[in-house]
């Protein structure tokens, strides 16, 4: 498809796109599951560990709840009306142009941070077999990697993350069958010492107190950032009527197996007290256990689930800023399809930026991780809380007949949506309290004023680009 101006494209519906829709129910499924398996679980989880002890389970419980409440707030948007914009158009009809504004552009430099993080993580597993290779150097070959696998078609591109995420989703169920078996068994090193115990008896189950746990929430809610991608692959979905609840419908089970199942394993198998930060907890596991051959196995994985991870990251930012160019709010050369159908000049744009991560991993390699998660987080929270108010807002104009009533409804009225967002505004609150994570509150501000001054400057030079369907701002509903 030829490039396409700002002006053709800002009266564009969702089926007039340009995106192939190529994106299967098998598909779907995999990528929700990939954008939630990623360097949060399989990394960040020794940091978590350290700092909270099995308590750390409960964590993981708690903001699963959450999560799924916010998925299924945004699944009655996605029913309402699948977009690939999803969310800055949800934000643009339902709180006004700016909110859209806003909304599309820290969803996109949310998962370029994201990118940062996951080719740091991708980075510090390769220290795993080559100790010796400066962890810029392997960040940077391969975000160049996963940016030429980007370039292609958005079939290929779902039947590759399908596949990656099944080697992610084989190796969590292999870990948890294999971490039963020394406990039940007693097999390895770890056998004679393996025991559900370990979950209360080094010091308990609040072994550095409650206060300790609500410190790592920031933690926990990054291992949980991507579920919502589901929401960006409605443009490129074959049905996403019935493709994307199903997908969401699965995210309890995803939640209870991947997150609180394995690490009630592995901190069953091996005690809390021997996990470090920065240090994959699965891998540390199975090295405890005595199988050299199966840690190097296990570390490959999460490898691949970090790359896997910014894969869909990449894929997210071009749709991201390409719908910001469609609305005339990012240089229209950013509309510009490949004959593949896919957004290069975006993702070309994106991947740039993202190594902005390279840099960052050869001045600070220690705390690069540490400080790129902590802005993906705020970003996300803000994300995730635009989908709740939309959500708020898009029930209560249902409820009051000015439009169509979803077919995949989120439960619990809005009761759970107002809970949710409080939680999220809890979350942020802790930020504020870690010395290590309060960077990122320093950043969005800056993030903000940045926003400010280019909503201006588009005021002045392009009005049309600023025109929102929510001019008429829609009443908040209260819980009911």
């Amino acid at each position: 498809m030829a490039e396409q101006t700002c002006d053709q494209a800002v009266d564009s519906g969702p089926d007039e796109e340009g995106y192939a829709r190529g994106l299967g129910s098998r598909q779907i499924q995999m990528i929700a599951i990939g954008g939630a398996i990623g360097t949060g679980l399989f990394l960040g989880a020794g940091t978590a560990i350290s700092k909270a002890g099995p308590s750390l389970i409960l964590a993981y419980a708690i903001a699963g709840v959450v999560i799924f409440v916010i998925m299924r707030a945004l699944g009655e948007l996605l029913t309402y009306r699948p977009v690939a914009g999803s969310f800055s158009e949800y934000a643009r009809e339902f709180l006004g142009p700016f909110a859209g504004y806003v909304t599309g552009w820290t969803y996109w430099l949310f998962w370029v941070v994201t990118g940062m993080a996951e080719t740091t993580a991708a980075a510090v597993y390769v220290k795993y077999w080559a100790p010796g290779i400066p962890q810029w150097l392997s960040a940077l070959c391969f975000l160049l990697v996963l940016y030429a696998a980007n370039l292609i078609s958005v079939k290929l591109f779902g039947e590759i993350e399908f596949w990656f995420s099944m080697v992610k989703v084989t190796a969590i169920i292999g870990m948890i069958l294999i971490g039963i078996g020394v406990l039940t068994l007693g097999f390895g090193k770890a056998g004679e010492t393996a025991s559900v115990t370990h979950l209360w008896q080094d010091g308990g189950f609040f072994p550095k107190g409650v206060g300790a746990t609500l410190m790592t929430l920031q933690i926990v809610m990054f291992a949980y950032l991507g579920v919502e991608l589901v929401g960006v692959t409605a443009g490129e979905s074959e049905d996403p009527e019935k493709t994307l609840p199903r997908a969401i419908n699965t995210l309890p089970l995803r939640i209870v197996l991947f997150y609180i199942g394995s690490l009630a394993v592995i901190l069953a198998v091996v005690p809390w007290t021997e996990f470090q930060p920065g240090v994959s907890p699965f891998v540390a596991a199975f090295g405890k256990i005595g199988i050299p051959a199966a840690a190097g196995i296990i570390n490959f994985v999460v490898l691949t689930a970090a790359l896997s991870s910014c894969n869909s990251g990449m894929y997210s930012t071009g749709r991201m800023l390409r719908e910001l160019a469609m609305r005339g709010q990012a240089p229209s050369r950013m509309t510009a399809l490949n004959k593949r159908q896919t957004p290069a000049a975006a993702i070309t744009a994106s991947a740039l930026l993202m190594g902005a991560g390279v840099l960052l991993n050869a001045v600070a390699p220690g705390k690069a991780f540490e400080y790129i998660t902590a802005v993906a987080t705020v970003c996300g929270i803000w994300t995730w809380s635009i989908i709740l108010i939309c959500q708020i807002r898009y029930r209560t104009a249902w409820q009051r007949g000015d439009l169509p009533e979803p077919s995949f409804k989120a439960p619990a009225g809005l009761w759970s949506s107002w809970a949710a967002l409080g939680f999220l505004g809890l979350v942020v609150v802790l930020i504020a309290f870690d010395a290590d994570n309060r960077i990122s509150l320093y950043v969005f501000p800056v993030w903000a004023v940045l926003l400010v001054i280019g909503y201006q400057v588009l005021k002045r030079t392009r009005p049309e680009a600023v025109r929102g369907t929510a001019d008429e701002q829609l009443p908040v509903a209260g819980p009911r």
